[in-house]
């Protein structure tokens, strides 16, 4: 099991996943007691930012945050599986998505508490490194292949 867990890129995926469920949580045990709080008929928030302003901002921080995970993550997902199925992983991929997942973690962690853009940001910016990290060898073999 030890050999699973570290020797493979998909363990990545299954951690950032997990996070996402966490924060999704976390969305609604802040969101729900806010929208009580404020007296919001569930019906209102059918479109969002309908009641944006009646949440405070720590609330719609979270919200913003999970949104986030289900946006640039997909690309990472796509191309953790894509490195899996070619055969391409390697050590320096596998910790590349470790590296990513810890980040994003990091930048859930930024959002959802302090909320500093700038920094936030950064982290947002190393993230994705990583993924040209992980995606570049991979295009570089593609296309020297076609060749």
């Amino acid at each position: 099991m030890q050999t699973i867990v570290t020797e493979t890129i998909l363990t990545p995926v299954l951690a950032l996943v997990v996070w996402s469920l966490i924060v999704w949580i976390w969305m609604y045990a802040t969101r729900i007691p806010a929208m009580q709080k404020a007296r919001i008929d569930p019906q209102d928030a059918k479109h969002p930012g309908t009641y944006g302003d009646k949440i405070p901002t720590q609330v719609r921080a979270v919200a913003d945050n999970y949104n986030h995970l289900m946006e640039q993550p997909t690309i990472f997902y796509a191309l953790v599986f894509y490195v899996y199925l070619t055969g391409a992983e390697n050590p320096l991929n596998i910790m590349l998505a470790w590296a990513y997942v810890g980040l994003r973690v990091v930048h859930s962690l930024i959002q959802n508490t302090v909320n500093l853009v700038m920094v936030r940001f950064l982290v947002f910016c190393v993230s994705t490194l990583c993924l040209f990290a992980i995606a570049a060898p991979a295009v570089m073999v593609l296309l020297s292949g076609a060749s």
